[in-house]
């Protein structure tokens, strides 16, 4: 990213340089840091024994390849020979894919947020030869800018203590560990048993209508990101927060409750499909917006943002019957199918939001290949439009209901960096009925001129230098994904959206299971083959609890009792690894690896919901499917080791609020009984696919008495089709109401 010329006196580049350790990592992230004048080391033994042999502090640096504001900090900081000389003299420098090391990240990110009130990335810890934090923040500028100390005085500062104050320094570091052990303990006392779950709903309910944006939808206090960065509106728990509007509507329907939880979600969800943070040519949505307006996008895109908003929009149409929603949540499938999937059957974490300009330039800005000049889009489409008002071309109408203008739509405050200078993020101004009276058209010749317009836009877009891709697979964002696509594919009865469903789980199979540790894998990478290549790296509580989530989805999605099985397997290995016997919940990682300080169960659904959230709807599915008890109990226990969060502040954890109610209100067991293919069959599977029930799990009963079901629920082999019919049993605890054969009595009964 630093660029400069060979000659006397002048630094190398940075492809001048032979690569550092970390030229020998997967990770794009640790790839990308290879190059620079820092003696980085990866995590691990090798960089602790020499922390200790040579008595250094630690600098500990933690990011992730997409992240805006860790290339700049690389591009000023870590690129600077001075600070490069400063930093590999006088510390053991360690450099950390977030990531791939999930377990590393939250720890420090907990001592930096304790002390320092905020957190992000890139994240800068100071540690002692045993890994012990003393110092954190996050971004720092080369130099000191204003009141904030740039990193070269930080540096200076921590070597002077480290020599003349390090008692002081360790004293302090260690009394804010011990602190955080104890505040971010969570266990259950004896006895204790959950709060009551209509409580907690109504609770998660109102502090969430409190902190709604009435004009645009979303959610106040939302965390911001690192400093330098305008005030933002995450996609943090966004979904999550509408998910568990939804299923508080859904029992809720009778109440003005419910009507506005439902109105809050829907209109969110329609403001961020018009927006600048959906992308409106390339499809799939950006990171986070910086308005409420979620027009200015931080352009990187993530695939767990995809696979979240995917099963939300879906669900939106099937609460709604809104067709908007259903496109969306096709579009948002549509790009990750195109973008970011692997020959493998997996898929990859992101793209990048920086890139080269399309007109050249060695300096990458971000947002270069997503936006638009006035020019640009008058010289593509320039066409006139027959029967238009005042002889408009393509480019009139196409700007008019985008929002383009002629000296750039974006507001200065949003680009502090002036990258946008000029240029035009697209957000849906007005509707197509608008727009169409507007230049005097029908609404079905602009809604194919708008179409034909993105394709071409789409074209060009080819033809600019690309944003970075990491092509890093992760068995826990692919789960995510896995449950994106079973989702979407069984809603919408879509073969196609469900056999990537498949083939995405026969690749976690396939490249992330171990079957001969029995330990789900946390990562893999594309190689410069187009191979896969794994990492050692054992898998994290997100690992089994996104991808357990994700077989059930895609178990009832297909009927296909192979993935039930693995769910149950992965559910069995997460208990041996993960649970906590004495005071319930589980660990986000090895309780038993002594590099890893924090023993932490994550409190808190972020920009991807708390693996024990998941986790307490996991549990109590596969008891439904399996005729296990244990599990039901064991995801009660779960829960009251959260009571005090889910007492004091479910809006923390809506996911888990959602585990919650599933508890309370008792699942509806639907069996179908009849051949998987039958028409018969496929009418009755449609009709419970085309209604949201949060509180069910579907299952076939195909007669096959030696098959995996019916070994596990004998109770089966009682239900029997009407008249040779395929016929559905709607139960609760297996006592089921009269069974019926007709589809409308079926959405009837599912309804009541």
């Amino acid at each position: 990213m630093a660029s400069g010329s060979e000659g006397a006196g002048n630094p190398p580049t940075k492809l001048q340089r032979p690569p550092n350790r970390l030229g020998l990592e997967k990770s794009s992230y640790l790839l990308q840091h290879a190059h620079n004048p820092v003696d980085w080391y990866p995590w691990g033994q090798e960089a602790f024994d020499k922390a200790k042999q040579e008595d250094k502090p630690i600098f500990l640096s933690v990011g992730y390849s997409t992240c805006h504001w860790c290339h700049v900090m690389e591009r000023e900081s870590f690129e600077d020979e001075e600070i490069g000389k400063i930093l590999s003299d006088n510390f053991v420098c360690i450099k950390v894919d977030r990531e791939e090391r999930p377990d590393v990240d939250k720890v420090y990110m907990t001592f930096v947020q304790a002390t320092s009130g905020g957190g992000g990335w890139p994240m800068s810890v100071w540690l002692t030869p045993d890994l012990r934090p003393f110092l954190g923040g996050t971004y720092f500028p080369p130099r000191d800018s204003g009141r904030r100390p740039g990193l070269k005085t930080v540096l200076a500062r921590i070597m002077e203590q480290w020599v003349d104050n390090r008692d002081g320094l360790e004293s302090s570091g260690e009394r804010v560990l011990e602190a955080l052990k104890k505040g971010t303990s969570i266990a259950t006392n004896p006895g204790e048993t959950p709060p009551p779950a209509p409580d907690v709903a109504y609770r998660c309910f109102a502090q969430l209508a409190h902190s709604y944006e009435e004009e645009y939808g979303g959610f106040r206090d939302s965390p911001n990101f690192v400093v330098g960065v305008v005030s933002t509106i995450n996609l943090n728990t966004i979904t999550m927060n509408l998910m568990f509007l939804m299923s508080f509507w859904s029992v809720n329907r009778s109440s003005s409750e419910g009507a506005e939880a439902l109105q809050m979600t829907l209109h969110t969800l329609r403001m961020m499909a018009l927006g600048g943070i959906h992308d409106h040519v390339g499809q799939g949505f950006h990171r986070y917006s910086t308005d409420s307006s979620w027009h200015v996008p931080h352009f990187e895109k993530m695939l767990y943002d995809q696979a979240q908003l995917a099963v939300a929009y879906v669900t939106a149409y099937q609460v709604s019957g809104e067709q908007v929603f259903s496109d969306v949540a096709q579009d948002i499938l549509l790009y990750v199918s195109r973008d970011l999937s692997d020959k493998s059957g997996g898929f990859y974490s992101a793209e990048d939001a920086d890139s080269l300009p399309a007109l050249g330039g060695t300096e990458k800005r971000e947002g270069a290949f997503c936006v638009w000049t006035w020019l640009e889009i008058r010289e593509l489409l320039p066409a006139v439009v027959d029967g238009a008002t005042g002889g408009a071309t393509e480019a009139d109408i196409f700007m008019h209901h985008y929002g383009v203008k002629e000296q750039g739509n974006v507001d200065p405050e949003q680009d502090p960096h002036g990258e946008l200078q000029g240029q035009n993020v697209l957000i849906v101004r007005y509707s197509v009925e608008l727009t169409a009276a507007r230049f005097a058209l029908t609404v079905e010749k602009v809604s194919k001129l708008l179409a034909s317009a993105r394709a071409k836009m789409a074209e060009v877009r080819k033809s600019r230098p690309a944003p970075h891709l990491d092509t890093k697979m992760l068995a826990s964002w692919n789960g995510l994904m896995l449950s994106g696509f079973a989702r979407v594919g069984s809603v919408l009865d879509d073969k196609a959206l469900l056999e990537r469903a498949v083939h995405a789980a026969r690749f976690l199979k396939e490249h992330l299971w171990d079957a001969e540790r029995q330990i789900i894998l946390h990562s893999c990478y594309r190689g410069d083959e187009m191979e896969v290549e794994v990492s050692p790296i054992a898998g994290f509580l997100d690992d089994y609890a996104f991808v357990i989530c994700g077989l059930l989805d895609l178990y009832e999605a297909t009927l296909e009792t192979d993935w039930l099985r693995w769910a149950e397997e992965l559910q069995e290995r997460q208990d041996h690894l993960l649970w906590d016997a004495e005071g319930g919940g589980y660990y986000c990682s090895n309780p038993a690896d002594p590099t890893i300080l924090l023993r932490l169960k994550q409190d808190q659904d972020g920009a991807e919901p708390s693996p024990n959230s998941v986790s307490s709807l996991n549990l109590l599915r596969l008891s439904h499917y399996t005729g296990r008890k244990d599990w039901s109990q064991r995801s009660q226990q779960l829960l009251a080791a959260f009571s005090d969060r889910l007492t004091r502040v479910p809006i923390a954890l809506p996911e888990m609020v959602r585990g919650s109610m599933a508890n309370h209100y008792t699942p509806k067991q639907v069996v179908i009984c009849g051949e998987r293919d039958a028409p018969d069959t496929s009418v009755l599977l449609a009709t419970v696919n085309s209604l949201f029930l949060p509180h069910k799990v579907l299952m076939l009963a195909n007669g096959e008495t030696e098959g995996y079901l019916y070994q596990r629920l004998p109770v089966l082999s009682s239900l029997t089709r009407l008249e040779g019919r395929a016929t559905a049993y709607v139960c609760e605890d297996f006592t089921c109401a009269l069974p019926v054969a007709d589809p409308q009595e079926l959405r009837t009964l599912l309804l009541a």
